[in-house]
């Protein structure tokens, strides 16, 4: 017999992708934090490898489960510079797999782009965007691995529980491409 009724919500299947999980993991870390935070990055690694090469580092973690990417919380990220210079950056020793980022951003639905003013500057499109009434507030967390694979979570403010993160490869590309280029030689 069903016990749930239409309108309950169903428990998200577990992700079996290294990667979406790793997503996932810093999804609900960040959630835990609460809105209105400033970006967050993570070196993602391999947990063997963690356990093997660092074993007081891993006990610190607590590295319990049997994910194969711990994600590791970076400093923060430096205040009044824009996110594409501090990622041009960054390079990362050969032990971190991949890396991901959290951030908070307002996005408007495509319908917007039709009142969209010309040549409005960059401060001045901040703005619009913020006071349009369309605006959606989301968290983004994206992952890149060194080998180029990707994984996104979007979490809407409005929207906010763990039933309703949307995940996918290419939900913020142009972030993705900028986390991959941290792995460029």
């Amino acid at each position: 017999m069903d016990n749930t009724t239409p309108d309950a919500p169903m428990a998200a299947a577990p992700a079996t992708d290294p990667l979406t999980r790793a997503v996932l993991e810093i999804d609900d870390y960040v959630a835990g934090l609460g809105w209105d935070r400033p970006a967050l990055l993570f070196a993602l690694v391999d947990t063997e490898r963690l356990r093997a090469e660092e074993p007081a580092l891993a006990e610190q973690l607590d590295l319990g489960g049997d994910s194969p990417l711990t994600p590791v919380e970076q400093d923060e990220l430096p205040p009044g510079v824009p996110l594409d210079e501090f990622l041009a950056t960054i390079a990362w020793p050969e032990q971190v797999a991949g890396c991901a980022l959290a951030v908070e951003r307002l996005m408007l639905p495509p319908s917007a782009e039709e009142a969209l003013p010309e040549g409005l500057s960059e401060a001045a499109l901040t703005d619009w965007v913020a006071e349009h009434p369309d605006r959606q507030e989301v968290r983004m967390t994206v992952a890149v691995l060194r080998d180029g694979r990707r994984e996104s979570a979007l979490r809407m403010r409005e929207k906010d529980s763990p039933q309703d993160v949307l995940t996918g490869p290419d939900l913020v590309p142009g972030l993705a491409a900028a986390l991959a280029t941290t792995f460029e030689e």
